[in-house]
């Protein structure tokens, strides 16, 4: 009899001073996608306003605090703990992967770190988040994608708009699709998908208002969209009219 394949081990660290605890619920329904969240801990001054509306939460998740009282203005035991378990966590070898969740350029060397080792790190921080670190990341997910939508009832909520603009996205396809030759200009969706995971790694479909890459790149009017014999989705860069067919 098969065993079943068990899913991805992660460690779950979170940074209270520079993540909301609004995201919760989408945070942990987002990482369920990728494994198991077997670590779950987050770091801060549980004492102060600041990180009450974490800790109203934390049993709802069964987050484990890391208190840290701020003995000393300008210096953040926060992330240093969180750093320091974060190695204790990487020895120890029992995680197939991090989730760092914050803002933060200060975990840009952390992440490295963790994969120099050959560990997957997931980064969730909102867009303002300095590039070095989203780069640091095998995936970053913008935390504003992780926001509840507003309810169809609640009239004075406003909708939820797109992070980016499809000229945004386009420009994205347009560097990725010209290094992706093939014989006739058509490729497979699914290996767009994967070098855009590589050169991207904070490309996300929902940054831009779609849930899926497929309902995405039907809108992007730079791109044709058709299907393989195998009835696989495939893309290719729309052709460029001649100066003689503009004209007629």
């Amino acid at each position: 009899m098969p065993t079943e394949q068990r899913s991805a081990r992660l460690a779950v660290l979170i940074d209270a001073d520079n993540a909301s605890a609004k995201i919760a619920d989408g945070l942990f329904e987002e990482i369920a996608k990728i494994g198991e969240a077997s670590v779950r801990r987050i770091y801060g001054d549980f004492s102060s306003t600041r990180s009450k509306a974490w800790a109203d939460i934390l049993s709802k998740h069964a987050i484990i605090p890391q208190q840290q009282f701020a003995y000393t203005t300008g210096k953040n035991a926060s992330d240093i703990t969180l750093v320091i378990d974060a190695m204790d966590l990487l020895h120890s070898g029992r995680f197939d992967g991090f989730c760092l969740v914050s803002s933060d350029s200060d975990f840009t060397r952390l992440a490295a770190r963790i994969r120099e080792h050959g560990v997957d790190v997931f980064g969730f921080g909102e867009q303002k988040t300095p590039e070095s670190f989203r780069q640091a990341c095998r995936r970053f997910i913008y935390t504003e994608n992780l926001l509840p939508e507003a309810t169809t009832n609640d009239t004075s909520a406003k909708a939820k708009k797109p992070l980016e603009s499809l000229a945004h996205a386009s420009k994205i396809f347009k560097r990725i699709m010209a290094e992706m030759e093939t014989d006739d200009g058509w490729v497979s969706l699914g290996s767009v998908g994967s070098v855009l995971a590589n050169v991207a790694p904070d490309f996300d479909p929902r940054t831009y208002g779609f849930k899926k890459l497929s309902d995405l790149v039907r809108k992007i009017q730079a791109l044709d969209v058709g299907q393989s014999d195998a009835g696989h989705i495939r893309v290719r860069l729309r052709p460029v009219p001649s100066a003689r067919q503009a004209g007629k």
